[in-house]
Order: structure tokens, then C-alpha cells, then sequence
């Protein structure tokens, strides 16, 4: 009976966690704290703001030295270098205290405003609470339609359920958050490592504002990059493709071979000399094994990545922690 009361009661005020990746985010850092605070606040959730420093080169990390001055629930967890946003979060949640670990990015493109809704489904029963963006303001065609087509296919490739629409602001539940710490691997794909843990899931839909100052942190390479890692960390459809296009290219060789010998010898008058025939064959199955070999090439890279045995990140300065 005692246990069920101490549910009970976690459930009525959890320790929050609010897990924040920040890079070169001086113009929009104590906005993010200010509302943050604010909302926790006016809930009357206990709470610790854990803002991990990706390596900032502008005052980021000053400011944030300050807010854990006057505030000792805001955290710092600052890293040696710039070691990437999902390694940042991967961080946050290594040191989260709280009964819920919930994911925000500093630039309040996510509204701090949501999390009050997510805490309620959680209260209802369910270990994760991710968003879901009905409407994304302040970004241009392409990076919608590209963002959009990028979930579609990883849905098809991906043998587990990754929800569309998706970015990483969501709660978690403890149980979770122990899970994902059991997790080592490099190339880090947070949403789809939070949809393979499993659990009660569900959504919170919202729209997505515009990002409140500064500029994105995320250019054409770094998404294409993290689009690599999130179909290659959950699927093994490439290497299929991979082998399909050899057989493919085997085969119409095979056929090309057969017409040339019947030509050859059977209608030796229309054989016509020349290099056109051979030429094509050569690019074509010289281009499917350089696709092959490059998708090869990136499983096997990860793997090297992953038998180097490097810490995922290091850190160079921890504030207000206990230990």
C-alpha cells in the first residue's frame, strides 16, 4: 500500500527534468530560461534545467554560469568541444535526476508552453509524450517538404515505428531514461532509439514557432548527415537495394551478353563493330559498384566508429551538481 501512495504522490508532483542543448545560443538563452521557469513555476513542479553547452564559441556559456549563480536548479554541463546535438541531449539525459526527463532545444521554436500537456498524459499512464508538429512556422518550402519526405522513407525502411512529424521534444519517463543510458552507440538517432525502447507512447500535437533569434544551427549538410545516420541506424534496407542493383546489373549483362553472341553468329551481317555497347556496359556496372561500395562504406565506417571504444563526449566543466 505504501508503494502505491508514493506513485501516487510522484505522479501528482514529479521531478522534472528539462534537458537543453545549446550552441552558440547567447541571444535566446535567457528567454528560454525565463519561460521555462515561468511555466514550471506556475505548475508547481520541482524542477532542474540541465543545459549542456556543445562547445559555444560566443558568451552561451557565460550567461549560462550566471543563471546558475542565481538559480541553483539550472545545471551546466559544458563539453570540450562541439560534439553534436544528439550527443548534447545523450548527455542531459545521462545526468537527469528527475521522474520525467523532457527534451526542449534552446531556440523556443518548441513552446515551453506544451509541457504542462505532457506531464498530464504522463500522469495519465504513458512513458513517452513526444510532439508533434501540426504546423511549422518560419521555415521555407524546401526544409518542409524535405523534412516531410525524409519521415515517409525512413517509415518504409525502418523496421520499427518512428512517428512522422516528429523532432526530439518529448517527455520521458525514468524507466526510459535508464533504458536509453544502456544505449552506447555513436551515431545516434535519440527518436528512433526512443521508439525501438518501446513503452506507452503517444502524442501532443502543436505548432512549431519560428526560432525565437539567431540562426539555425542546422545547414543542407548537417541534415543530410543526420538523415544518413537515422536510415542507417535503423535499417538495413540500403544494403538490400545494394545487392538488388548487382543482381540487376548482372542480369542485364547476362541479357547483352546473349544478343551479342546471337548477333555474332547468326546474323554475323548486322553485327555492327564498335565501342558503344561495351562503353555503356562499363559505366553501368562500374556506377552500381560504386553505389555498392558506398553504402558498404558507411555501415562499415560506423562500425569502426563504434570499435574505437572514445567516450561519447568529455566535459570540461560541470556546475551545480551534486557530485
Amino acid at each position: 500500500m505504501k508503494k502505491l501512495k508514493d506513485v501516487r504522490a510522484v505522479k501528482m508532483n514529479p521531478l522534472v527534468s528539462i534537458i537543453v542543448p545549446a550552441f552558440n545560443e547567447e541571444l535566446v538563452i535567457l528567454e528560454m530560461y525565463k519561460r521555462l521557469k515561468a511555466i514550471l513555476e506556475d505548475h508547481q513542479y520541482p524542477f532542474e534545467i540541465i543545459i549542456v553547452n556543445d562547445g559555444s564559441t560566443d558568451k552561451t556559456i557565460d550567461l549560462v554560469r550566471t543563471l546558475c549563480k542565481r538559480d541553483r536548479r539550472v545545471k551546466l554541463i559544458s563539453f570540450s568541444r562541439n560534439f553534436g546535438h544528439q550527443i548534447a541531449i545523450s548527455a542531459g539525459i545521462d545526468r537527469a535526476k528527475g521522474d520525467v526527463a523532457i527534451i526542449i532545444d534552446a531556440d523556443l521554436q518548441d513552446p515551453p508552453e506544451v509541457i504542462p500537456r505532457m506531464i498530464e498524459k504522463w500522469a495519465e499512464g504513458y512513458d513517452v509524450v513526444y510532439g508533434v508538429r501540426e504546423k511549422r512556422k518560419g521555415e521555407s518550402v524546401f526544409k518542409k517538404v524535405t523534412a516531410s519526405l525524409f519521415y515517409r522513407i525512413l517509415e518504409k525502411m525502418a523496421p520499427i515505428e518512428i512517428p512522422l512529424d516528429t523532432g526530439d521534444f518529448r517527455l520521458l519517463d525514468r524507466k526510459v531514461v535508464d533504458e536509453l543510458r544502456k544505449m552506447p552507440e555513436r551515431s545516434r538517432f535519440l527518436r528512433g532509439m526512443v521508439s525501438w525502447v518501446g513503452f506507452r507512447q503517444v502524442n501532443v500535437k502543436y505548432v512549431r514557432e519560428e526560432r525565437y533569434a539567431g540562426v539555425s544551427k542546422y545547414p543542407l549538410p548537417k541534415m543530410l548527415n543526420f538523415a544518413i545516420d537515422g536510415i542507417l541506424s535503423f535499417s538495413t534496407v540500403p544494403l538490400r537495394v545494394a545487392s538488388a542493383l548487382g543482381f540487376l546489373a548482372a542480369s542485364l549483362s547476362f541479357v547483352l551478353l546473349m544478343y551479342g553472341l546471337i548477333v555474332r553468329f547468326f546474323y554475323p551481317a548486322k553485327a555492327i563493330p564498335g565501342w558503344a555497347s561495351i562503353f555503356v556496359a562499363v559505366l553501368f556496372i562500374g556506377g552500381v559498384q560504386l553505389i555498392c561500395i558506398g553504402i558498404l562504406g558507411e555501415y562499415l565506417g560506423r562500425v569502426y566508429e563504434e570499435t574505437k571504444g572514445r567516450p561519447l563526449y568529455i566535459i570540461s566543466e560541470l556546475l551545480n551538481f551534486d557530485e
